[in-house]
């Protein structure tokens, strides 16, 4: 166990942490959440950071790290949900691709011989407007910058998720996993 997998197990305690804070009764729920949601960011900043750099990469922190990242955006995508921050249809286009996602990764995972398919350029830039998307609607009341913000965010997701898709099948070419 390395230091980047413990920062990624880390992340996935602070799933049910920002949950707590979220639905509590406490002054400042909110604001005390998002803090949680960025550290969260942090540590995931941090540990492939330290993963790459430091030569610590391993194969469950491949397979875990996404999943860490996309439980939690998943989490806060259905709290912001829940309180009318955000409509459904965000939930539905974000949470639909983060679900293909994880299933896609899983597949590949356990059918084409432990794949693991990197983060792309797209879903990293999906990934950074996301935060920043969340950070708008928590502390911004103009109603323009919000969409605006979560415009970009669906936008950079659909691309990403295509980009992913084109890989997938890039990868299910090469290793026949269709075929088996």
């Amino acid at each position: 166990m390395n230091i980047p997998n413990i920062l990624t197990i880390f992340r996935f305690f602070l799933i049910p942490i920002f949950i707590t804070i979220f639905y509590s009764p406490i002054d400042n729920n909110i604001k005390y959440a998002i803090y949680i949601f960025i550290l969260a960011g942090i540590t995931d900043v941090l540990d492939g950071y330290i993963a790459r750099n430091f030569n610590m990469v391993t194969k469950w922190g491949t397979v875990l790290d996404p999943l860490a990242d996309k439980l939690m955006q998943l989490t806060v995508l259905v709290c912001f949900t829940d309180k009318n921050f955000l409509p459904i249809w965000v939930i539905l286009v974000i949470g639909i691709k983060e679900i293909l996602m994880i299933i896609g990764a899983l597949f590949l995972y356990y059918f084409a011989d432990k794949t693991v398919v990197p983060a792309n350029k797209f879903g990293k830039l999906a990934t950074v407007f996301f935060y920043a998307a969340i950070l708008v609607i928590a502390f911004t009341s103009n109603i323009t910058i919000k969409y605006v913000f979560v415009g970009l965010t669906l936008l950079l997701t659909i691309i990403a998720f295509v980009n992913y898709l084109i890989g997938f099948n890039k990868i299910s070419k090469v290793t026949n996993i269709v075929d088996k």
